[in-house]
């Protein structure tokens, strides 16, 4: 399987990106990436938040890639878009789509499950990615960077 198979299936688009709309994506991220520390903020928010830098780094390894996730199961193929931009482990994909199946939970049907030890473990786990994503771009996009 390959992204080229995604775009004949409809999973994704090809997309033109632009230097612009990746140190848009990096920008969120990294604000996500502050924003998850704030004193006082429940785990629950504390995990979102960092879901979300995790979520924007993956688009922005996607978009770089020359694709966008079509709507439907958007997260689902943005976060597994990883094996075919940078590479990513399969262990840590399946970390990544545990904690989008946990945060869809934590949104929209429970308050209070996630722990402080699960905010702490999302966010390094964006961190990587992070790094990874900024690497990945560097290394194969750099006109992107």
């Amino acid at each position: 399987m390959s992204l080229q198979d995604w775009l004949k299936f409809g999973w994704v688009k090809s997309h033109k990106t632009s230097r612009q709309e990746i140190a848009d994506l990096f920008a969120i991220a990294d604000r996500d990436l502050s924003a998850c520390q704030t004193p006082g903020l429940i785990p629950d928010w504390q995990f979102n938040i960092a879901y979300n830098a995790e979520l924007q780094l993956s688009a922005a390894a996607l978009s770089a890639a020359g694709y966008v996730a079509e709507r439907s199961n958007h997260h689902h193929r943005v976060i597994h878009s990883l094996e075919y931009t940078v590479a990513l482990a399969p262990a840590l994909i399946q970390q990544f789509d545990f904690c989008r199946k946990k945060r869809n939970i934590s949104d929209y049907e429970r308050a209070d499950m996630i722990s402080e030890t699960e905010a702490h473990e999302m966010r390094e786990l964006a961190e990587l990615l992070r790094t990874l994503v900024e690497e990945w771009i560097i290394a194969n996009h750099p006109n992107l960077l």
